[in-house]
């Protein structure tokens, strides 16, 4: 199928909001961002028009369900939501749209979605990923943020704030509040999925990220048998590509360059 620039599709129950920007993925390689717990396709603002000028390829970012202009979801969402969307989700939406070879590139919940379908899928038209901030077990700095915004959210305008980027905000945010501070998600653990990986691994990580420590790249590197990159980002949380794109953005686009276009161009095998 040729995809317009932005609009809806229907995967499994749920209609996706989506952009492309760039080429068809049917027609070059393609990054495909998984936005955060809170984010959604508008809220990574110009960073993925950034990056396909950087890269010259195609990037597709759209909305999980319960986020942004998406359909919403029923509360609450199961606590191995993660899963779902990356074993269950994910593969039908890079079916629909034509996916043919590229990068997963997920920020915090999405990392931790590209890391499950790069390990339990055997996709290989995935020929890297890019995790930012990513999530592989579940640390006490997490869970006490985490409530911690709760209490923003509830008491602050920081709802009003997130309401510009989801038509059904309290989906939104309950649905992924709720699912990490229920007393069963402390057992959540993907850390099984990374042995599994046989793509390089990007991870980026802000050195003041406050939702998750340097043990979680230190799983990466403990579990992966596949090359592991490992950039800290001086000054920045836990969204670094907001708080130092300029630096985010070369260290993605010399990764994806890299994998997609110098390998692939001198006959190396990618997968």
């Amino acid at each position: 199928m040729s995809l317009s620039p932005s609009g809806h599709l229907r995967i499994n129950d749920h209609d996706l909001e989506y952009r492309l920007i760039g080429p068809q993925p049917s027609q070059a390689p393609t990054i495909v961002m998984l936005h955060e717990g809170l984010g959604s396709a508008a809220l990574w603002g110009d960073f993925p028009q950034s990056l396909q000028a950087a890269t010259g390829m195609g990037v597709f970012v759209y909305s999980r369900a319960g986020y942004g202009a998406s359909t919403p979801v029923t509360l609450p969402r199961p606590l191995d939501y993660m899963s779902r969307e990356a074993l269950d989700v994910l593969p039908v939406l890079l079916e629909r749209i034509g996916f043919e070879r590229g990068v997963l590139l997920g920020h915090s919940d999405g990392a931790s979605i590209a890391a499950i379908h790069a390990g339990g899928s055997n996709d290989h038209r995935v020929r890297g990923v890019v995790l930012i901030a990513p999530h592989f077990i579940v640390e006490d700095v997490s869970v006490a943020s985490i409530a911690e915004i709760r209490t923003t959210y509830e008491t602050t305008d920081l709802r009003s704030k997130l309401a510009r980027w989801h038509q059904n905000v309290d989906n939104a945010f309950y649905g992924w509040n709720d699912a990490w501070l229920d007393p069963d998600f402390r057992r959540w653990d993907i850390s099984d999925y990374l042995a599994y990986i046989r793509v390089p691994v990007a991870i980026l990580q802000g050195e003041g990220d406050q939702y998750g420590t340097i043990r979680q790249i230190e799983i990466a590197q403990e579990e992966c048998y596949c090359p592991v990159d490992v950039t800290i980002i001086p000054g920045a949380g836990h969204s670094p590509h907001r708080e130092a794109p300029e630096l985010v953005l070369a260290t993605i686009s010399e990764f994806a360059n890299c994998i997609l276009t110098v390998h692939e161009g001198a006959g190396y095998p990618t997968v």
